[in-house]
C-alpha cells in the first residue's frame, strides 16, 4: 500500500491503476478510514485520482457504496476522459448491486456530470430510460 501510493505518480497508463489499485489500494483500506481516497480525488495528478475512484471498487464489491459515491461526487465534473469512465464504470458498478442507489446519484448530478460519465453509468439501463437522462428529462 504505502510503495504503491509512494510510486502512483509514476504510473503511466490507465490499465496499471486498473488491475491494481481495488485489490491493494481498496484492499488495504476496506477496514480503515478512507480519508486518502478523498485526498487523492483532490490530486492535481491524473492517476491519483482515478487510482481514489478505482479502488473504490473493492468496497462496491463487498456492498459498501458510501466511499464510491463520495469519491464519483467530487470527480463528477472532472474533464479528464479518464476520470469520467472511472466514475462512469464505478457508478453502474454501484447500480448492478444496488439500482436505487446509483439512480438516488444521478437525479442530483446527471445534469452536470460529464457525458461520458452519464453514458457509462446509465449503459445497463433500459432504452427508454437512458435516452431520458441523456435528454436531460429525470
Amino acid at each position: 500500500f504505502d510503495f504503491y501510493l509512494k510510486n502512483a505518480k509514476k504510473v503511466n497508463n490507465w490499465d496499471l491503476v486498473d488491475l491494481s489499485s481495488d485489490k491493494i489500494v481498496g484492499g488495504y483500506l476496506i477496514d480503515k478510514p478512507k480519508t486518502v481516497l478523498y485526498k487523492l480525488a483532490k490530486s492535481s495528478n491524473l492517476w491519483e485520482r482515478r487510482i481514489a475512484m478505482i479502488s473504490s471498487y473493492n468496497f462496491i464489491k463487498n456492498n459498501d457504496f458510501e466511499d464510491a459515491l463520495g469519491i464519483a461526487e467530487i470527480l463528477v465534473e472532472d474533464k479528464n476522459d479518464l476520470i469520467q469512465k472511472a466514475v462512469g464504470w464505478m457508478l453502474r458498478e454501484v447500480g448492478n448491486r444496488n439500482l436505487k442507489a446509483e439512480e438516488k446519484f444521478l437525479k442530483i448530478h446527471y445534469k452536470i456530470m460529464g457525458r461520458t460519465a452519464l453514458r457509462y453509468a446509465i449503459e445497463k439501463f433500459p432504452e427508454s430510460t437512458r435516452q431520458k437522462y441523456l435528454a436531460g428529462r429525470v
